[in-house]
């Protein structure tokens, strides 16, 4: 008979307190108003940590970084573990660091700092660490405003003496910390948890922390309850599970257990609340495993296990690979779209306010995938398109345009890059007229829905105010913002080549609001000075600054692109639904053999590796636009820009150029990396191999590409009904005819 591991529930110690019972997380943006550490993605070390120790004093570290543990822990599949050794004449410090992904909330909600400990061996008291809090991520080195930090704290005083074997819980009022800076220490914005060399006693400690967290000490609660009507789903080389929500007061997550070969059931990881999918890479096909699924309030207590499901990886052909990739990456603008106006987050997790208007263009293209592929019905998909369509008519807009990001509850505009950036964003506008033009042909049936959304669509492209953003009937260009209050004092000009051919595109095909498609060459390939400027101010080469390039890199010609080609979204956000083949200029023949060796002088540098970097080769290259290990970046095939992240939809959303090389790209991010780069919407944003990080977060705008461009590689479906649109037959024939 199969037993239930539920040891490390057992071993658990009930603190003297009342119960760490959090109110409801409807959504992740509530998780991550607590959360400090969960989880570590990286194997053998954590990121976000730091590791240092003076001699004689040792601490264990890997590449100045806390190990992780995955032996010992409480949130499956991993803790983080502390081995010093304290002298008497030396010093040491360990610091577990806040996780600081795109938009996350800059305050944490909560009076108390909670974390477990588990000692292998017993631990006096005096024996343990100290104790410091830093709201700057600089820890003990300097205080720069308005960071701080606390004096310290020895963490004995509110734990005593620790037996060995057993998880205690940790409870220290933020009250009791005092401020040792300049400036005061602010709970709120806690950087830094800092355990630090105490009492010098030469011998050697291991202590376990998990679940470190800053909440508040709520009223009593029921447990959780158990999960329903589970599922469990097997792929090439990873198993889907998925369950309904059972969310109520006082659950902090759901716990997923495995078994293979019929043995003992072991937890394997966590989701948070407001998602009920779990992806389990299990390395290889051919292997059955079984699945219970609990919620877990923050004391730990779980509920009654769900019942068993079992699935069994099968080795899958490319072209079911790259339904499996397609489904996945799908699911971000499915059941991860806002509920309110089915718009698509900036990225997740993040801030579940913020709608981000071209992730949620190319979010269109992936329901009409979806559909098409038969991932949802046809009739779901037309209600989640009738939502959107109805959430942009009540929007905020600016002579026809939406802003970059709106509040996906009210509409309002929510300017996230400074005030300047409270109106009309053009760029973004046209990548959701884009989706919605392509919808409209998709969706062009007889039923009165569908007419009703044909029309509804019309409208909202025939009331954008193209020509409005040229700024005056003299100017050469169209330009990226205008905002009431502030006018085009941004005066950002659309020059190219980059990704925003589209909105000259789109701008010149307008029936209503149109520009003369002389803008063309005056704007997008103008050859003024401003333009020669543009192009070498953010590329720093004069290749290409005259918008033709006819440099050959790498054995490959570029007629069109800045330097090498820049990162390879240039490539992919303007040409999602409108088909490169079918445009053609003084300076190419062919946009898609242009885009085409963009791609291949990228895959080119990436195995030259000039830089060195680890992880780089002929199934591993693609830079372009992500997250990375310190902010958002836009790799490129340059020694400026390539900083040795790779982001997964670079080669992904390569399909249509370069098939073979995207297809290894595939099998390797998810064959080999997989247990690090696959989770439940497909290939996470980025990694960086040289320094061991993984990107915590998906990204709006690089999900989808890979879903719309793999589709045009297998049967341009989205090429083929954007270009049914009768606006772009004409666009293309004022374009031939337009003079450079």
């Amino acid at each position: 008979m199969i037993s239930v591991e539920r040891m490390r529930r057992l071993h658990i110690a009930a603190p003297a307190l009342a119960l760490l019972l959090p109110s409801i997380l409807l959504a992740q943006t509530a998780y991550y108003r607590h959360a400090v550490f969960d989880n570590s993605l990286q194997r053998g070390y954590y990121w976000n940590s730091s590791a240092v120790a003076t001699a004689p004093s040792t601490l264990e570290q890997q590449n100045w970084r806390l190990p992780v543990d995955t032996k010992n822990f409480l949130s499956p599949p991993n803790a983080l573990r502390l081995h010093w050794r304290s002298a008497p004449s030396g010093a040491w410090d360990a610091e577990i660091h806040l996780v600081n992904f795109r938009n996350r909330s800059p305050e944490l909600v909560g009076h108390n700092l909670y974390f477990w400990v588990y000692a292998p061996q017993d631990i006096a008291a005096a024996d343990l660490p100290e104790l410091v809090l830093s709201d700057a991520r600089e820890g003990l080195q300097i205080a720069i405003f308005p960071g701080s930090f606390t004096a310290p704290v020895p963490l004995g005083t509110y734990t005593g003496d620790l037996t060995a074997g057993r998880w205690w819980q940790v409870r220290i009022p933020l009250t009791a910390l005092h401020s040792a800076s300049v400036y005061a220490f602010d709970p709120a914005h806690l950087q830094s948890v800092i355990f630090h060399q105490g009492r010098g006693d030469n011998a050697d400690h291991t202590l376990i922390i998990d679940q470190v967290r800053v909440d508040d000490e709520p009223a009593p609660a029921p447990p959780p309850k158990t999960p329903m009507h589970v599922t469990a789903e097997g792929y090439d080389r990873h198993v889907v599970v998925q369950w309904e929500s059972t969310e109520t007061p006082g659950l902090a997550h759901y716990v997923v257990y495995r078994s293979t070969g019929g043995g003992t059931y072991a937890p394997v990881g966590i989701q948070l609340p407001g998602i009920h999918r779990f992806s389990d890479f299990l390395g290889q096909s051919g292997v059955t495993a079984s699945y219970r699924v609990t919620g877990a309030d923050w004391q730990n207590r779980e509920s009654a296990l769900s019942p068993t499901v079992t699935a069994t990886t099968h080795e899958m052909s490319d072209d079911e690979l790259l339904t499996m990739l397609q489904e996945a990456a799908f699911h971000y603008y499915w059941e991860g779209a806002e509920p309110n106006s089915g718009m698509a987050y900036e990225n997740v997790p993040g801030d579940d306010r913020i709608v981000a208007t071209g992730a949620s263009g190319f979010g269109i293209l992936a329901l009409i995938v979806g559909v098409d592929r038969h991932f949802i019905t046809r009739q779901q998909g037309l209600e989640r398109l009738l939502r959107i369509a109805g959430f942009l008519e009540h929007a905020q807009r600016y002579h026809g345009a939406w802003s970059h990001y709106m509040n996906g509850a009210t509409g309002q505009t929510m300017p996230l890059f400074g005030m300047l950036d409270n109106g009309g964003d053009l760029v973004e506008t046209a990548f959701l007229m884009q989706g919605l033009l392509t919808a409209r042909q998709y969706f062009k049936g007889p039923s009165s829905a569908e007419r009703d959304l044909y029309q509804r669509i019309t409208g909202l492209w025939e009331t954008v105010e193209w020509d409005w953003y040229r700024e005056n009937a003299q100017s050469d260009f169209l330009y990226w913002h205008w905002s009431p209050e502030w006018g085009f004092q941004i005066h950002h000009p659309l020059i190219g080549f980059n990704e925003v051919m589209v909105v000259y595109l789109l701008a010149i095909a307008s029936p209503t609001h149109g520009v003369p498609a002389q803008m063309y060459y005056s704007g997008w390939a103008s050859q003024n000075q401003r333009a020669l400027e543009y192009r070498q101010g953010w590329s720093g080469t004069t290749d290409g600054n005259h918008y033709a390039n006819g440099h050959t890199y790498f054995g490959t010609k570029l007629d069109v692109g800045v330097g090498r080609g820049g990162p390879l979204f240039f490539t992919h956000y303007s040409y999602l639904a409108f088909d490169p083949h079918r445009l053609h200029d003084r300076y190419t023949t062919s946009y898609f053999d242009n885009n085409r060796n963009i791609a291949l002088v990228n895959r080119a540098y990436c195995i030259a590796n000039p830089k060195h970097y680890a992880g780089y080769g002929a199934d591993a290259w693609g830079l372009t636009a992500s997250d990375g290990p310190a902010d958002y970046v836009a790799a490129a095939p340059d020694s400026a820009d390539d900083l040795g992240t790779l982001a997964l939809t670079g080669a992904l959303a390569s399909f249509p150029y370069t098939p073979d090389a995207s297809m290894a790209a595939l099998r390797h991010y998810y064959r080999d990396l997989g247990a690090e780069l696959w989770d439940i919407y497909g290939p996470r944003d980025a990694y960086n191999p040289s320094v061991n990080w993984v990107s915590p977060i998906y990204m709006g705008l690089n999900q989808a590409p890979i879903v719309a461009m793999v589709e045009n590689y297998r049967t341009g479906l989205l090429w083929k009904f954007f270009m049914a649109n009768p606006e772009a037959d004409v666009m293309l024939h004022k374009l031939d005819a337009a003079k450079p």
